[in-house]
This record gives C-alpha cells, sequence and structure tokens, in this order.
C-alpha cells in the first residue's frame, strides 16, 4: 500500500537513494533538503529523482517544516551535517541543524495537525565513541579515548580501562555506554534519543538506525569532512596519495548504500523495529589502510598510501558492529560484500567531479590545534 512519505536530506548521498527505492514502490515522496553548499552547491543533483516533490528549505525553518509535513504519513530524517572533524570548530552550526533541526521537526508535529504515524531517524555509530573491546584479564570492556600521552609515542591500540593490559577490538553493540566524542556524535546522539522520547510520549513509532561508514555511488566527492571512502576517491583521482592518519591499521564497519536504504524499508514496514534503536552495519572490520590500497588499485593509480603517524583529537581506534539485533528483530542482511561494494563506488566516481580539498581541511584543523603529532 503506497503512502504518503517525506524525507528530509532527501536530495544528500544516502536520503536520494532511499527517495529512489521509495518511488520505485509507488509511494508519493517529498523531500526537504537545503542544498549545502559544501555538499550541492546550491542545486539540486543530477542524480535527483524526477517523480519527488522538492522542497528548498531547511529543518531549521519552520514555515519550510510545516509545509514540508502536509499530509505525510512516515518522515524519514536524514538531514545533517556531516563531519566528525569540523563539528568541533563549526559548532554552533552542527548543533543547530542537528540537534535544534531534529527538535523542531518533532515540535512541529506533535503541536500540528499532521498524519505521521512513523519516524525513521539516521543515527551514527559515532555515538558509541570507542568500539567494544576484550580483555584477557576482564572480558569485555569499554574504554574511552586514548590519551595523548600514549598517541604521542605512537602507541596506537587500545589497552583495558581496568588492567592496563592490551584490548582486542570485539563487535559492538547496541547497549555498550554511549561515549561520544566530537559535537557531531553528540548532536547525532541527541537527535536520536529527541525521537524516542518524544515519540514514546505521543505513541508516535520512533526507529533510531545507526549507521556504520557508509559508501558508495554519490557520495559528495568534494566534501573533505565525508566517509574516508570518498575523501580518498578524491585524493587518488587528483593523483594525489591518500593521508592516513596513525598508522592506518584503525578499523571501522564499511557498509554499501543500498544495505542502509533497505534497513530503513524494514524499519519502515515492520512493526517489530518501534521505539527502537539498531546497528546498521556489517558486522566486519576493514582498516582504513586497507581502504585507500583497494580504491587505489581499483582506480589502476600507481600511488602509495601516505601514513604520517599523526593524530587527530576526537578520534577513535576501532568500532564495527554487531547486527545480531536488527538481523533477529527485521530480517536485515546485508547483501553488497566489500569488493563489490568498492567497485561500485568507483565505477560510478570515474565521471563524477571531485574536487581535493583535504589540504586545506587539515589545514583548518592544524590552525584549531586538532591535529597532532
Amino acid at each position: 500500500m503506497s503512502k504518503k512519505i517525506l524525507v528530509t536530506g532527501g536530495a544528500g548521498f544516502i536520503g536520494s537513494h532511499l527517495v529512489d527505492r521509495l518511488v520505485d514502490e509507488s509511494n508519493s515522496v517529498s523531500i526537504l533538503d537545503n542544498l549545502e553548499p559544501q555538499v550541492h552547491g546550491g542545486k539540486i543533483p543530477e542524480h535527483a529523482n524526477a517523480n519527488a516533490e522538492y522542497i528548498i528549505g531547511d529543518v531549521t525553518n519552520k514555515e519550510d517544516v510545516q509545509k514540508a509535513l502536509q499530509d505525510a504519513e512516515v518522515v524519514f530524517h536524514l538531514a545533517a551535517q556531516v563531519g566528525v572533524g569540523q563539528s568541533m570548530y563549526d559548532i554552533a552550526r552542527y548543533t543547530k541543524d542537528n540537534a535544534f533541526g531534529t527538535a523542531l521537526l518533532l515540535d512541529t508535529i506533535i503541536n500540528g495537525n499532521f498524519p505521521v504515524k512513523k519516524i525513521i531517524v539516521a543515527s551514527s555509530m559515532s555515538v558509541y565513541g570507542e568500539g567494544a573491546y576484550e580483555c584477557e584479564n576482564c572480558g569485555i570492556v569499554y574504554p574511552k579515548l586514548r590519551n595523548k600521552e600514549q598517541l604521542k609515542q605512537n602507541e596506537w591500540e587500545m589497552r583495558c580501562p581496568s588492567c592496563g593490559k592490551p584490548a582486542r577490538p570485539a563487535p559492538t553493540n547496541e547497549e555498550k555506554p554511549l561515549h561520544p566524542t566530537s559535537v557531531y556524535a553528540i548532536s547525532k546522539k541527541t537527535q536520536e534519543e529527541l525521537a524516542l522520547n518524544v515519540g514514546k510520549a505521543y505513541s508516535i513509532p520512533v526507529v533510531a538506525l545507526r549507521y556504520f561508514n557508509v559508501y558508495g555511488p554519490r557520495q559528495s566527492l568534494g566534501n573533505p569532512y565525508t566517509g574516508v571512502a570518498a575523501i580518498f576517491s578524491s585524493r587518488i583521482k587528483n593523483n594525489n596519495q591518500p593521508i592516513i592518519f596513525e598508522d592506518g591499521m584503525q578499523s571501522r564497519d564499511f557498509i554499501h548504500v543500498s544495505d542502509i536504504v533497505e534497513a530503513n524499508m524494514l524499519a519502515m514496514k515492520n512493526s517489530n523495529a518501534d521505539y527502537d534503536y539498531f546497528n546498521v552495519g556489517t558486522g566486519k572490520a576493514v582498516t582504513v589502510k586497507q581502504i585507500a590500497e583497494i580504491l587505489i588499485k581499483l582506480n589502476g593509480k600507481n600511488l602509495s598510501v601516505l601514513i604520517e603517524n599523526k593524530f587527530r583529537d576526537g578520534d577513535i581506534r576501532h568500532c564495527f558492529a554487531d547486527i545480531s539485533k536488527i538481523r533477529r528483530k527485521l530480517s536485515f542482511e546485508p547483501k553488497v560484500d566489500f569488493e563489490s561494494g568498492m567497485k561500485s563506488l568507483v565505477s560510478w566516481s570515474q565521471d563524477a567531479s571531485a574536487t581535493d580539498r583535504v589540504e586545506q581541511a587539515l589545514g583548518e584543523l592544524k590552525e584549531r590545534g586538532l591535529l597532532e603529532r
């Protein structure tokens, strides 16, 4: 049965793929997007679905939100500023767009005469801070950030917070304590907590999906604060070495955008998801160095990886998803293997514009004392 659906941030990387799927399933889709200059240059992107309605506006503007919510039965809230490093010096903008934007959306829904029956919020693995670890003495432990003294000695791996012995990365499940380590992460934690709290109070089913590292076609190659796969792709396309912090052995869980879309669809259709939060990843860890090397190979470039042994304040070492909960409750199973997903990214990127602004972004971090040796 078709629905009237609003997707905030629907012109963006993940949002546009979700819109395509919703339209393909005969839903009536509206998009609220401010066409963020850093991502879209203020223009509707070429990949925009012609069968969706576009409302050029902002989630922090009440009139825009009211207009977008007309007749909406389901809201996918994806609109957000994205970028861990940038959030540490663009604090007000990230907090306004991510936290206040979510608050205004919820406020408008509950105080207006809108027929919203479900809200799905895009959260992030960044809410965890460091992932889970296993110590041979203490079992599963949840360390916080490594201290600067350790990092300045190029001692990158995590130690047990109880006994100080080396700790191995373990899958991170949803019950891990949340210790966000950046303004961006704090804003995403605030988004999901606001939505779940208000949803429960007003009996509007809410689902928070904690995306791990999303990659794939349409990811902005000109935004130096987006995902690492896109940042590396931009460098490589411009014949520049991918720059890696620490020793490159830090690991993440990389999930293809099509699998993220599938998780969103399952969350919309399945009442088992209501009032709950879920990891959306693959359950497999890949090192940052591996990502860079694979992209160099697939692009056919004769480049090496530049490992500078520098570190950024707030960076975590390892985090990959335990996806047993979303498997059990929503029957979610990631379908795109890592190699196939990387090939799809590289194939798309051949004709995509890629302005390399990484050096500029690193300069801004260094100027503010957020990038250290």
